[in-house]
């Protein structure tokens, strides 16, 4: 019980490293938000949701931020969770364009996926330095470096639904990001639960 109450020294940079990430996915939230709504992209919405995510995920570990092992594991544990819940979602959205038989907007894709590229490279910037201080922190940079790749994927997808017409290279990249996605989460609860199992044994 002890440990839920302890407030331990921050380390230089890691609150405003976290404050800096949270902003930009907030705002990128709204970004995608409105232009998902405008375009009545699925995809767009999707990754709006992703971005709210990881902006609840950024929250909840400036909370915990210089508290004890048990906080910060609780705090990876919902990152874990979150991770593999958007995992899961990719999945429903490849299952639903096989059924509508829906070919993406390439260009809708490539210019919404070179800006959310663009923003999360600027939070693994911020948070590189930081990525080896602690579970907590480990686990935001693993969200981060997820988003990084997911990005990266879309913009490929782009390219190759612009050349071919097809939805195959959207739904294949799709379902390596969930892959993605789940295999982080599985590492991060993994992590999560040995400190939470022992605090609770204490």
């Amino acid at each position: 019980m002890r440990d839920c109450c302890d407030v331990r020294p921050v380390p230089d940079g890691q609150r405003r490293a976290l404050g800096v990430v949270l902003a930009i996915n907030l705002a990128m939230f709204v970004v995608e938000l409105a232009a998902g709504l405008l375009a009545h992209s699925t995809a767009l919405l999707a990754d709006s949701a992703d971005m709210l995510g990881d902006a609840i995920v950024y929250g909840f570990s400036l909370y915990v931020i210089g508290r004890g092992p048990a906080w910060q594991a609780r705090a990876a544990l919902l990152k874990g969770t979150i991770m593999a819940a958007f995992g899961a979602g990719i999945l429903v959205e490849v299952g639903t364009k096989l059924v509508r038989g829906v070919t993406p907007s390439a260009e809708l894709m490539s210019g919404v996926g070179l800006l959310a590229l663009a923003a999360n490279a600027s939070v693994l910037g911020f948070l590189w330095r930081h990525r080896a201080d602690d579970l907590n922190m480990r686990s935001v940079w693993l969200c981060s470096r997820n988003d990084v790749v997911a990005n990266a994927g879309v913009i490929l997808a782009a390219l190759a639904v612009a050349l071919t017409g097809s939805a195959w290279p959207d739904i294949v990249i799709g379902l390596a990001i969930a892959g993605l996605f789940v295999a982080s989460a599985v590492d991060v609860i993994r992590a999560a639960l040995r400190p939470v199992a022992s605090s609770r044994a204490g």
